[in-house]
């Protein structure tokens, strides 16, 4: 019922804006206009002006539009009918019925129905704003980084929006013919340089980086500025994310560490991979893991004849499968519940699949946690790998990639060292196989499971404190979809033997990390949440390596992915070391890491603490 009452007003208030602005234009022309000749003329003018006027309304469908979002558009259709209803009735009068009539009439009936018919709906608007604005007068007031294409509309979203508690105050923007400016309404108050200023002045309780267009770089330099202020970090999608349906403009995400790492997306040789993974049987162990799931998930849009998803725990398999059966419902998938550590399963899979192409991600990763269970380490991380590796050489694998770690560099815990000894062996494997053996090294990756974020993040939502290990820890990190990228990739540059190295990017100091989480949580380090030092756990190292010094290191044809040089390994006195080592298994640990000090002369289980 309001709606109806609502169109019929407008049309009422359209009618007469024709007509009354018409009278005016009669009486700014004329000093008596309501006399003859002049009366005529004018009940003539107004009765074709009136139903021209009325066409209209109800053609440029006016009181069909909400003005409480009035916008260019609006204001746009308004003069569209105002010309018409102005220059038609003009024209007919003079033309049809011979009248004289005076220019200025007609000048003076368009800009009357202008204002008349534009005002009201703008004052209106106006009033929606500012009422919108005052009930929200208690929440956060928000500063906007950019004032490009997302940022104005973010801020146009968050005025419209009533359920918002977001209160738009201002931009950021660093192209100077912007700043001093206003959009919407809002100051352009200047560019990066004055965010801290800003933030003060303006009493900022959020502030929202909309700049999706640029270089991530960009985006970690600006974040740099704004970690030390008070305010909360948010960071609006990229547009083609709104166009395209996948989320709102207002739906703004907390800043994550991954966008504190400033780096760009990386450039993968589609051509090359494809190469080596379509049409071939693709096997993943360890697939249920974070590297694991993340291959199965990038690896499976290129077309893989059949991807074997191993693994040893039936739920993480489980959830990985039901989420590629329903991304890819076309990809054949096989999901095998098996541990390494068993050759004759393993046999029994390489025989009914003969997979082409092996990820070998399936590991025990965790250092303090291997220390202590040394020879499941050894059984997991050697035996494992040397079992699926040996399995890839009989059944005539193409190809076989082992994720590595930067831990396996001059080693001082159990897990670096076994991994060591997977790569030395997978590369003396290599010199008398037709499959070509590989081993991809990088360093922590965000998010895995037993990461340093997640219990961060976990410690923060408990109230604190943060527990670090030591100030001067450093870590190289990457985050999982970028580590997997660069391991397919590396793959396609197999000729084998090689060790490729992942450009981390820069170290990352862990203390560092952990007061960047808090801050980006809202919370002030030390004061809101607690950080402390708990020690260097056993095996661990102050900072990490990627080359042993006997590796040299070459580039590749991606800018990301290095090759360590391979090494001179004798593969009968490996053999002969490898089975005194499984004769060690389930001794005393003191026993095992003699045994590996020998296989690995790097091997030293005291931290490189200054």
């Amino acid at each position: 019922m309001f709606a109806a009452y609502r169109t019929y007003l407008l049309i009422a208030l359209d009618f007469s804006a024709v007509v009354f602005s018409l009278a005016v234009a009669f009486s700014l022309q004329y000093a008596n206009p309501w006399n003859e000749p002049q009366q005529g003329l004018w009940l003539m003018y107004t009765v074709v002006a009136g139903l021209v006027g009325l066409f209209c309304t109800l053609r440029m469908k006016l009181h069909r539009r909400i003005y409480q979002y009035a916008g260019v558009s609006e204001v746009i259709a308004i003069i569209n009918a105002s010309l018409v209803s102005s220059i038609v009735p003009y024209a007919a009068v003079v033309l049809v019925y011979g009248f004289t009539v005076p220019a200025m009439i007609l000048f003076h009936h368009l800009i009357g129905m202008v204002a008349l018919m534009a005002g009201p709906r703008l004052l209106w608007r106006a009033f929606c704003d500012k009422y919108s604005t005052r009930r929200r007068s208690g929440g956060y007031r928000t500063l906007i980084i950019g004032a490009g294409s997302c940022g104005t509309l973010v801020a146009k979203e968050l005025q419209q929006n009533d359920k918002s508690r977001h209160i738009p105050i201002g931009f950021i923007d660093d192209d100077p013919y912007k700043q001093r400016l206003t959009i919407y309404g809002l100051p352009v108050f200047g560019s990066r340089n004055d965010i801290a200023k800003i933030t003060e002045e303006e009493r900022i309780d959020e502030i929202i980086i909309a700049m999706p267009s640029v270089s991530k770089l960009q985006i970690s330099a600006i974040l740099n500025i704004c970690k030390p202020l008070k305010a909360k970090l948010k960071i609006a999608p990229d547009l083609q994310e709104v166009i395209q349906g996948r989320t709102s403009a207002v739906r703004v995400r907390d800043v994550s560490v991954e966008d504190l790492l400033g780096r760009d997306p990386i450039r993968t040789d589609l051509d090359n991979i494809a190469n080596y993974v379509e049409g071939k049987t693709v096997l993943v162990t360890g697939a249920g893991g974070s590297i694991g799931s993340e291959l199965c998930r990038q690896i499976a849009p290129f077309r893989p004849e059949r991807l074997l998803l191993l693994g040893h725990g039936e739920n993480s398999i489980y959830l990985i499968e039901m989420e590629l059966r329903s991304t890819f419902p076309e990809l054949p998938i096989e999901t095998v519940i098996a541990d390494v550590q068993d050759r004759k399963r393993l046999e029994d899979v390489f025989g009914k699949f003969r997979p082409a192409v092996i990820f070998h991600a399936a590991a025990h990763k965790h250092v303090p946690l291997m220390e202590r269970n040394p020879s499941e380490a050894i059984k997991n991380n050697v035996f494992g790998t040397k079992n699926v590796a040996e399995c890839a050489d009989q059944y005539g694998a193409e190809r076989f990639v082992l994720i590595s770690t930067d831990k396996a560099v001059n080693p001082t815990s159990i897990m670096g060292t076994t991994k060591r000894i997977a790569e030395m062996f997978i590369q003396s494997l290599d010199k008398h196989s037709e499959t070509k053996f590989v081993a991809v090294r990088f360093g922590n990756v965000l998010g895995s499971r037993g990461s340093v974020i997640p219990r961060f993040k976990d410690q923060i939502a408990k109230g604190g404190p943060v527990t670090v290990t030591h100030p001067e820890m450093v870590r190289y990190f990457m985050t999982i979809p970028e580590a997997v990228q660069l391991v397919i990739q590396a793959g396609a540059f197999a000729k084998g033997g090689e060790v490729f190295i992942l450009d981390m990017g820069k170290p990352v100091k862990i203390y560092d990390l952990a007061v960047d989480l808090i801050r980006l949580s809202g919370y002030e380090p030390n004061i809101d949440i607690e950080v402390k030092f708990s020690g260097i756990r056993e095996g661990e190292k102050l900072y990490e390596e990627l080359l042993t010094n006997e590796e040299g290191m070459s580039s590749t044809k991606h800018n990301r992915i290095f090759i360590g040089r391979p090494m001179q390994i004798n593969r009968t006195e490996l053999e002969f070391e490898i089975r005194k080592l499984e004769q060690v298994i389930g001794q005393h640990p003191n026993e095992i890491r003699a045994v590996l000090k020998h296989l690995v002369p790097t091997y030293s289980n005291v931290s490189n603490v200054s």
